[in-house]
């Protein structure tokens, strides 16, 4: 094969998430950290899944539409840093392909460079020893391979040995991956799409997996509601009168056919035609300009019952009115895990909390949709998460509104920055002051070890209670209550006066109070305060001020 058409590049898109699928439990065990967030195979796997959603609504068979939608779709559909890379590499992809008369193995070698451009522009600090590595080595040998291969299978099976070579490389690129023993998770899920590209191509079985995280990418079509609320339709009105009525009482000479000529009827005066019933009972439902005519016709059939005329157009003014009336100055967005937690931030006014955190990043297309909702015309994302900031900030790509994230990397930090938050001063100066807010708040993350290893001085067992700085460990032992004072031990210093704790699920409110009474003991003069925060996987999040 030695040209790509559009048919069999809608099955390479396939086999590429359908391979990463596959393996995305492969990819999420390539954890660098002892700690139960291993989420690049699942944030890749999903970012796959909205883009090949994406492509299979376009309606027509030209390769532009289909790499435009594949692009759109990716990015929709980012999670994590792994994702937005990802999503980058395939709008690479998708620009120059879409350029090109036909796709062979020279301009796919071509794309890849520019894929290569766009994924490190993405990132702030381009890492060498990740995703970015393979991608930029792969690109590097792709002319050189084109130029020998004009088969797409040798040209794809010579490409993926070169990113095999330099993914065997990334431990000795990146000291913590040779820590931990494993390669680098993200270069990992890139070759599993590539590897799908190219099983479709050699015709290779790609095997079928089903995974339970999987099940919320699926949209299940929506139940078809004959008179559903039409305020959707508001925006670009044709017909200005919402029209609804029963027949009842049908004369005797009321056949099917004439019930079938109702509805014909009704589509050349209207849209949004419904006529459900037989010749017992007849429901219309219809858009129009001339509602006198809907009834006259309905009129020849028998008498008219339960009549509703709305004017759409009243009813889009009015809307348009209230909307302005309580337009917001400023939105502010949160996203975090735990129902205590989102409690929490709604106490402090945030007017969209979304659901996410380690395990679970949200998509890009989630924060987009949130930032919709608010009505207001300036954002403030909270990401309370490192691996989160980067989605957070790719919807300023997608919307209209001017986006700002402060890019918090925990919970306390987002608490932290809504508490500082003003609505009497402008966007600039609330960023500005969300920020600087929490640049001495010290936090502690306490979790156990999903994994052996030795990393940050710790011989490290599975099951063990581990505590955290960021991304350094701090603290080991059995105990979760050891660990956490540990924690908070490194964390205190002479200025410190505050220590918050939020609990989670694996701890009750009773061992909680426990931990606290014994803090106090030891710290008589600080503040300390506990708060219900609900959140998986970790045992208390702790703050020290």
């Amino acid at each position: 094969m030695k040209v790509i058409d559009s048919s069999k590049l809608l099955e390479m898109i396939d086999g590429g998430y359908r391979y990463l699928k596959a393996n995305k439990n492969v990819v999420d065990a390539l954890n660098v950290f002892p700690v139960p967030d291993g989420d690049t195979g699942t944030n890749m796997s999903l970012t796959m899944a909205s883009a090949v959603k994406e492509v299979k609504s376009v309606e027509t068979d030209d390769i532009t539409d289909i790499l435009t939608a594949y692009s759109r779709g990716a990015l929709k559909g980012a999670r994590g840093n792994s994702g937005v890379i990802l999503s980058q590499i395939i709008k690479g992809l998708a620009v120059v392909l879409s350029d090109e008369k036909s796709i062979t193995t020279k301009t796919f070698a071509k794309a890849l460079g520019y894929s290569r451009e766009v994924a490190y522009n993405a990132v702030t600090k381009p890492k060498e020893g990740t995703v970015l590595t393979v991608i930029r080595y792969m690109a590097e040998h792709a002319p050189s391979i084109a130029s020998k291969n004009a088969s797409f299978i040798n040209f794809f099976e010579q490409l993926i040995k070169k990113g095999e070579e330099i993914l065997q490389k990334t431990p000795d690129m990146l000291p913590v991956l040779k820590q931990a023993g494993v390669v680098d998770a993200g270069g990992k899920g890139l070759l599993c799409v590539f590897q799908g590209y190219y099983n479709v191509l050699a015709g290779v079985e790609i095997p079928e997996e089903m995974e339970a995280s999987e099940e919320n990418i699926v949209v299940p079509a929506a139940p078809l509601d004959a008179f559903g609320n039409d305020e959707h339709d508001l925006e670009n009105i044709k017909y200005a009168y919402c029209t609804e009525y029963f027949v009842i009482n049908l004369k005797k000479h009321v056949t099917e056919e004439d019930v079938e000529k109702l509805r014909d009827k009704l589509m050349a005066i209207g849209d949004c035609v419904i006529v459900i019933g037989d010749v017992s009972l007849i429901k219309v439902h219809v858009h129009t300009n001339q509602p006198n005519r809907a009834l006259y016709h309905a009129l020849q059939l028998g008498e008219l019952d339960k009549v509703k005329i709305e004017n759409m157009l009243e009813q889009h003014r009015a809307l348009v009115k209230a909307k302005e009336e309580s337009k917001k100055e400023i939105g502010l967005i949160s996203i975090c895990a735990g129902d205590g937690i989102a409690s929490i931030f709604k106490d402090l006014m945030i007017d969209e909390v979304i659901e996410g955190g380690q395990t679970m990043n949200p998509s890009v297309e989630d924060i987009l949709n949130a930032v919709e909702k608010i009505n207001s015309d300036n954002i403030i994302i909270l990401p309370n998460n490192k691996n989160i900031i980067m989605a957070a900030e790719k919807v300023k790509e997608l919307t209209k509104k001017k986006v700002y994230v402060v890019p918090t990397t925990g919970v306390a930090q987002g608490i932290r920055a809504a508490f500082a938050f003003d609505a009497n001063k402008s966007v600039d100066e609330n960023v500005s002051e969300m920020i600087a807010v929490y640049e001495d708040l010290k936090c502690g993350e306490i979790t156990n070890a999903v994994r052996n290893t030795t990393l940050d001085g710790f011989d490290i067992k599975e099951g063990d209670i581990i505590g955290l700085d960021g991304k350094t460990i701090i603290a080991d032992s059995k105990s979760v209550e050891e660990t956490t004072v540990a924690v908070i031990d490194k964390l205190v210093d002479e200025w410190s006066e505050v220590i918050t704790i939020y609990y989670g699920e694996g701890v009750s409110k009773e061992e909680t109070e426990k931990l606290v009474s014994k803090l106090k003991e030891k710290y008589e003069d600080f503040d300390i305060v506990s708060y219900y925060g609900g959140q998986p996987h970790y045992y208390y999040l702790v703050s020290v001020e």
